[in-house]
């Protein structure tokens, strides 16, 4: 009988720390950002890859619209920041060679590349200047090198925007 209470006291003083040190805890970052409402340029693309251009601004509209920080408008007049985006790169790596033929690639890193930069239009200032923001996904060619890297940019398009989004949004 003596020895349960010490154990109980202890056990449930234990408990009580450890639902005390999660009390104040919040999902997500935390962080607000500097503005709430913003416009998102078209983007402007560098590349010979010309349909990733719609690509990416859809899907970064798609992607700060699911946000609930911000909310996207449709000129820059009403908005507190601008993001704009260049498309910059798009290269493919070899990754694995064909079994059969070691000349022909199964396998490449295929990379979409871009510099953005923040603005807050209501002091004219940079938020942030051309920050470069990648993403690769992996593109096997067993239905055709073509038709596998058409398949595969929108999921590249759909990372970059949430790699952007990400860069915008989230104070650290």
């Amino acid at each position: 009988m003596i020895l349960r209470r010490p154990f109980l006291a202890t056990a449930l003083g234990l408990v009580a720390a450890v639902l005390g040190g999660c009390a104040n805890y919040q999902l997500g970052t935390g962080g607000t950002p500097a503005f709430r409402t913003l416009y998102i340029e078209p983007a402007a693309n560098k590349t010979l890859v010309p349909q990733a251009q719609a690509l990416l601004s859809t899907r970064l509209r798609e992607t700060f619209a699911r946000d609930a920080r911000v909310q996207i408008v449709n000129s820059a007049a009403g908005a507190d920041a601008t993001l704009s985006l260049t498309i910059d790169t798009y290269r493919r790596e070899i990754a694995a060679a064909r079994e059969g033929d070691t000349g022909l690639a199964r396998k490449f890193n295929v990379t979409l590349g871009a510099t953005c930069s923040l603005r807050d239009n209501r002091t004219g200032r940079a938020i942030f200047e051309p920050r470069p923001v990648t993403a690769v996904r992996e593109v096997f060619t067993d239905s055709g090198q073509l038709e596998s890297e058409y398949q595969a940019l929108p999921l590249l398009a759909e990372a970059l925007a949430a790699k952007v989004a990400h860069a915008a949004l989230d104070v650290w």
